[in-house]
């Protein structure tokens, strides 16, 4: 990828990560923000957004951070493992997932049930296999399966912080904001690559 296209791609992944994070605080954390709203606070409301914003800036940069080393990763697997690659990303998912609700529930639940555990992996592996099908149309199932790998392992790591500290309303707006981001680079990436391509 070109300079140019490279500079273009990080930008619309950082815009993307600022919107997401600053329309979501406020739907997400709206018991917080509501208040501002309703005393026709807008100097704070603006002030909030614009740290929201931020924050999305921040995610968005984590996010392409992982997607980066993921591509290095994908290229090692392949070429060290081979045929077996395919296998070994199928069989992390599935480890990655059975972690993010057995022992997420085992070291933070707190008399609640395993729902709400479940419905985060859920989440994250339902958006997962709608845009891997969209990056694999057309191709053969190891598309399919490197993209599932990207979307449920590779995001599950950008969001680990969030994890551990197991805020709700962090866990929620990291997450659906990495999830735009991964999947907006996942799916655009060879577009990208083909515009510096017509352009060389």
């Amino acid at each position: 990828m070109g300079i140019r296209n490279w500079i273009r791609f990080f930008t619309h992944t950082l815009l993307i990560g600022g919107a997401a994070t600053g329309i979501l605080g406020f739907i997400i954390r709206w018991n917080e923000f509501a208040p501002l709203f309703a005393n026709g606070e807008w100097g704070e409301v603006l002030s909030v957004l614009t740290w929201l914003i931020g924050v999305g800036f921040t995610f968005s940069v984590i996010s392409q951070m992982g997607f980066f080393a993921y591509l290095t990763i994908h290229q090692f697997g392949l070429g060290l493992f081979k045929s077996y690659w395919g296998f070994i990303q199928t069989a992390l998912i599935a480890v990655v997932l059975f972690d993010l609700v057995y022992f997420r529930f085992q070291a933070f639940s707190s008399g609640e049930t395993i729902g709400s555990y479940i419905l985060l992996a859920a989440i994250l592996l339902l958006v997962g296999i709608v845009t891997a099908y969209q990056k694999a149309r057309g191709r053969n199932r190891n598309v399919f399966v490197a993209a599932l790998f990207f979307m449920v392992v590779v995001t599950t790591l950008e969001w680990l912080p969030v994890l551990q500290a197991n805020e709700e309303s962090w866990l929620y707006l990291m997450l659906f904001t990495l999830l735009p981001c991964n999947a907006f680079q996942l799916l655009m990436l060879p577009k990208y690559n083909q515009k510096t391509l017509k352009a060389a």
